[in-house]
């Protein structure tokens, strides 16, 4: 089903506190708006007693909106979605989902296999731990029109941070043990420089990322586990140089590209990795991986509006 204008009609469903959805949902949201996609949002409340009560809420926001498809972000979005009735349903797992406990997985992998028309991963490794071999691996794209690189002294000024202190930044959520930000204090505290400045950045609004990215010396990921790793393709889009740890998709990503570094789990290697780059002051060449890569924000809402296309003709066949 299309729009009077004969555009793709889209619900997005995802969990949102304060009302609202996820940045990452959002901007996923917003560029397939501009790709021509006609989407609306559907927030789910936190908790048990939200995802119970959210069944009857998809079931009449889809009669009522006359959808193509259904578009559900997060596993327990999904497991919601799938109750509220038969219509053509895709699946965007994150990476938390692929370390959900065996029920969980289980339950992902048998809704796979007879309920929802595509499932996407955003890693090889989400994919090869859950074991859907059928899922569609599409990373989430950036905004490379909002992250773009910037003069790093207005940067600084904007933030109130001095211009000749060197500045590293974690970007991370708060009570996200995961991140393991007790590496980088570790790490940062191993260069025994006293004119550097770690910054734990978090509860910012998003709006701000782009400033801190291009005001930072670098940017460290300590993390333990993660899926797709945004932040590391936000600041690629923004040359900011970063040190991080062998997760996720960040290798695959990197590639050979001057200015990201990947380290083991190792507080010395770390250091010492750091160490380096802040004694070079330069910027990375990320911007330009992540456009021959395709992670710009345009060309992947491009791959997952095609796939709509596919599961469509499939499904009115």
């Amino acid at each position: 089903m299309v729009s009077k204008e004969g555009k793709l009609r889209v619900l997005f469903i995802s969990s949102g506190r304060m009302g609202d959805v996820g940045y990452v949902v959002r901007n996923q949201g917003e560029s397939l708006i501009r790709h021509g996609i006609d989407l609306d949002y559907l927030t789910i409340s936190p908790g048990l007693k939200g995802y119970i009560g959210a069944v009857r809420q998809i079931r009449r926001r889809v009669r009522a909106g006359d959808y193509s498809l259904v578009h559900a972000h997060y596993s327990l979005s999904a497991f919601a979605a799938s109750m509220a009735g038969r219509f053509p349903l895709v699946v965007s797992l994150m990476g938390s989902d692929a370390w959900q406990g065996v029920f969980m997985r289980l339950m992902i992998r048998f809704l796979s296999a007879v309920r929802w028309k595509a499932v996407i991963v955003k890693t090889r490794e989400m994919k090869r731990r859950l074991r859907l071999e059928k899922a569609h691996i599409i990373p989430n794209g950036v905004d490379t029109e909002r992250f773009t690189p910037g003069d790093r002294d207005e940067a600084r000024q904007q933030l109130g941070f001095s211009l000749t202190r060197k500045v590293i930044v974690f970007i991370a959520g708060r009570n996200r043990p995961e991140k393991n930000y007790p590496l980088a204090q570790e790490a940062v505290a191993m260069l025994n420089n006293d004119y550097v400045d770690l910054l734990y950045v978090h509860s910012t609004e998003s709006s701000t990322i782009p400033c801190y990215l291009n005001a930072a010396d670098l940017l460290l990921l300590t993390s333990d586990r993660e899926g797709g790793v945004n932040v590391i393709k936000e600041a690629m889009a923004c040359n900011c140089p970063f040190v991080a740890t062998d997760v996720g998709d960040i290798r695959e990503i990197a590639g050979e590209t001057e200015g990201c570094f990947i380290t083991d789990h190792n507080s010395a290697q770390i250091a010492e990795t750091v160490r380096q780059i802040l004694k070079t002051s330069a910027r990375s060449e990320g911007r330009k991986r992540i456009l021959e890569l395709g992670l710009d924000s345009g060309s992947i809402a491009t791959r997952i509006s095609d796939l709509y296309k596919s599961i469509l003709q499939e499904y009115y066949r």
